[in-house]
């Protein structure tokens, strides 16, 4: 069976007749999860439904720890090849810590999803060397463009995974190589100097967010820089800044304004508009794993060794 490997721990590709998990460690579901559980089936793949799915305590999906002993479950089910993250919202951080990953050193199993769940991400990568897939979640499958779904599924079921995206004129030229972090850039600041937090040196970082004032994603990245993640980096790659806003004395800056005036005294290649985030068209990454970034002015290319 193909499998990544990274610092010496393999994660097995999916394959047809696998079993894998949604839960909800964040916000309650405002609908049934049936668009999901279609698709996967189509995939060919088994679908357990966590408790969490049907459940509601105020804006989550029941209490923390209803909520940590649904993937606490499935983190200990050997059969449980992957776990997806039914959405995100807000609620990962209140039950990470009531989570015992370790199962994960000797079991390894792909965990999915975006948004808050970045923070599960962070976590596993930094404290067990795992990659993880930030990708469609299953609230969001509905509205989402085949193409992303298709570059799921290529993640999951370990198929070549790499894109080429069209030239930004705002886009910093160059060539690189390394891990790829990151996910969404307001849970990146809420793990600093805890537990979850990583190593940022030689990584290629991703970062995309939703509803942000364009004052706070400076505010953000300016609080990366000063606590030297962005210093080392081998490349940065910014995906959808969805839904920005603006005060009513206006900012002065645009989001490449910003993102550009913050690393000026870097060399790294920058890429702009990669087609990930709280988009329709939110594209698969494997976080975690070694990626090349290639940023010419005819275009830019990422793929991963």
């Amino acid at each position: 069976m193909p499998t990544i490997e990274l610092a010496d721990t393999p994660i097995p590709y999916l394959k047809k007749g696998d079993k894998v998990a949604i839960t909800c460690p964040a916000k309650k579901l405002p609908i049934a999860m049936t668009d999901a559980v279609d698709l996967l089936t189509n995939w060919g793949l088994e679908v357990v439904l966590g408790d969490t799915v049907n459940a509601s305590y105020h804006q989550f999906a029941g209490d923390d720890a209803f909520r940590a002993k649904d993937m606490q479950r499935f983190i200990d089910d050997d059969s449980i090849k992957a776990i997806f993250a039914a959405r995100g919202g807000y609620g990962t951080i209140r039950m990470v810590d009531l989570v015992d990953f370790a199962k994960l050193a000797t079991h390894p199993k792909w965990l999915v999803g975006f948004s808050d769940i970045t923070l599960l991400h962070a976590h596993i990568i930094n404290n067990y060397s795992l990659p993880c897939i930030h990708g469609q979640m299953p609230l969001n499958i509905p509205d989402a463009t085949s193409y992303s779904l298709e570059t799921l599924r290529k993640a999951l079921f370990g198929e070549e995974l790499k894109y080429l995206i069209e030239p930004n004129p705002v886009n910093r030229i160059g060539n690189s190589g390394g891990v790829l972090i990151g996910g969404n850039l307001s849970l990146l600041l809420a793990i600093i100097n805890s537990v979850s937090d990583m190593d940022y040196s030689g990584k290629i970082l991703f970062i995309e967010d939703v509803g942000e004032y364009l004052y706070a994603v400076d505010r953000m990245l300016r609080a990366l820089k000063r606590a030297g993640k962005l210093k080392n980096l081998a490349g940065l790659i910014v995906g959808g800044f969805t839904d920005l806003k603006d005060n009513d004395i206006p900012f002065g800056q645009t989001l490449p304004q910003i993102v550009m005036d913050v690393v000026a005294g870097y060399d790294y290649p920058v890429c702009f508009d990669f087609p990930a985030g709280h988009v329709a068209n939110n594209c698969s990454l494997v976080l975690g794993k070694p990626l090349n970034l290639m940023v010419k002015t005819e275009g830019v290319e990422l793929n991963y060794l």
